[in-house]
């Protein structure tokens, strides 16, 4: 499913990135929330990603998608390469939601 969020998020990180390869996936019908865009999965193959740790990389996508953060995005999935890491990587499944706060009890 394509939503204007995922188009957005998939827009700014092309344009901040460059990147050689991306995918913005929507995973909120994972996490219980099916008309609620507030999980992604995000995976970016940049050249902006060579010398950077992964605390870096992730600051930098944070930073690109601070607005959406800050509202709609509760959950943010990244698994950001270089082109060399890419070549040898393979993409995680995301896990089972476990619900959060949903299974505590007080």
């Amino acid at each position: 499913m394509t939503t204007n969020l995922t188009t957005s998020i998939l827009n700014k990180l092309r344009e901040e990135l460059n990147p050689e390869h991306i995918e913005v996936m929507n995973e909120s019908h994972l996490h219980g929330t099916q008309s609620d865009d507030s999980h992604f999965k995000v995976v970016a193959v940049s050249s902006a990603f060579e010398s950077q740790r992964l605390l870096q990389r992730h600051r930098l996508v944070n930073k690109i998608l601070a607005t959406e953060l800050a509202g709609p995005v509760h959950a943010l999935s990244l698994h950001l390469y270089s082109p060399a890491e890419w070549r040898s990587s393979t993409v995680p499944e995301s896990p089972a939601c476990r619900g959060g706060s949903k299974h505590e009890t007080g």
